[in-house]
Formats: C-alpha cells, sequence, structure tokens
C-alpha cells in the first residue's frame, strides 16, 4: 500500500506579518482605552474646567455624564464602522476610526474652559466625547474581526 505524504496543515502556520498586524490592532485598542482612562481619572479637573457654571456635585455628575456619553455611542460606532469596513474594508476603516479618536482627543486639549467661553464649552467635550465613543466602538470591533480574517488568509 502506498501512501502520501502532504502539505503540512497550513493551521500551525504563523505568517511573519500576523504578529505585526496583531500588535498593530492591540495598540489602537491600547491608546484609544488610555483616552477613556485619562478623563475618568481627571474627571475632578474636567468638572472645574467645564461644568464650573454649577455647583460641584453638579458639575462632576455633568462630567460623569459627558464620560458616559461615550460609552453610550459605542455600539453604534460598531454598526456604522462595521457596515463601512464590510464595504470599504477594514484596514482603512481601522485607521479612519484611529484617525476620529486621536484629532477629538487632540480638540479636547485645546477647547477653552467654561470660564472663557461658557455653555459652550461642556457642549464641545460632549461632542468630542461622542466622537471618540463612535470611534472606540468602531475601532475594537473592526480590529478584533480584522484580525480573525487575516488570520484565515
Amino acid at each position: 500500500m502506498a501512501t502520501t505524504t502532504g502539505d503540512a496543515s497550513p493551521l500551525g502556520h504563523v505568517k511573519q506579518s500576523q504578529p505585526l498586524i496583531i500588535i498593530a490592532s492591540s495598540l489602537g485598542a491600547v491608546f484609544e482605552w488610555y483616552d477613556f482612562y485619562l478623563y475618568g481619572l481627571l474627571a475632578t479637573i474636567i468638572t472645574a474646567q467645564f461644568f464650573s457654571g454649577v455647583n460641584e456635585t453638579t458639575g462632576f455628575i455633568f462630567a460623569l455624564a459627558a464620560f458616559a456619553a461615550g460609552f453610550a455611542v459605542r455600539p453604534f460606532g460598531a454598526l456604522v464602522f462595521g457596515r463601512i469596513g464590510d464595504v470599504v474594508g477594514r484596514k482603512n476603516t481601522f485607521l479612519v476610526t484611529m484617525a476620529i479618536m486621536g484629532l477629538s482627543t487632540f480638540l479636547v486639549g485645546l477647547l477653552p474652559s467654561y470660564a472663557s467661553v461658557g455653555v459652550a464649552a461642556p457642549i464641545a467635550l460632549v461632542v468630542l466625547r461622542l466622537l471618540q465613543g463612535l470611534a472606540l466602538g468602531g475601532e475594537y470591533g473592526g480590529a478584533a474581526t480584522y484580525v480573525a480574517e487575516r488570520k484565515a488568509l
């Protein structure tokens, strides 16, 4: 009886680009979660800068509500950018979500305080937090799907 030797199973083979893809996708999530961590850590300072028009407790609640707004839109980010990733491609969508997150984080750093522009400051802060949440929702699921799709290739 003759036996033939087949090719080695491709499941055990790791391409050289796969670790780079995993690292890049992971770093994207780390950078975006770092911003959420910083906001939570600096909530009392954000209260003083953006919500000083009300008493301290109410301002802190408003700062936490702005923090929560970023989490509230994450599922919508996954829906929107998930669909865009299906149509345009995961890599480009991943880069767009990273750019949105980076730009909105940068703009939060440039926001004037409540003392300078009044109620426009907290409104701008909430809008930028919503953009950050949207980007994080799209990036997180998109990066995981991109890694899974690249592993299958």
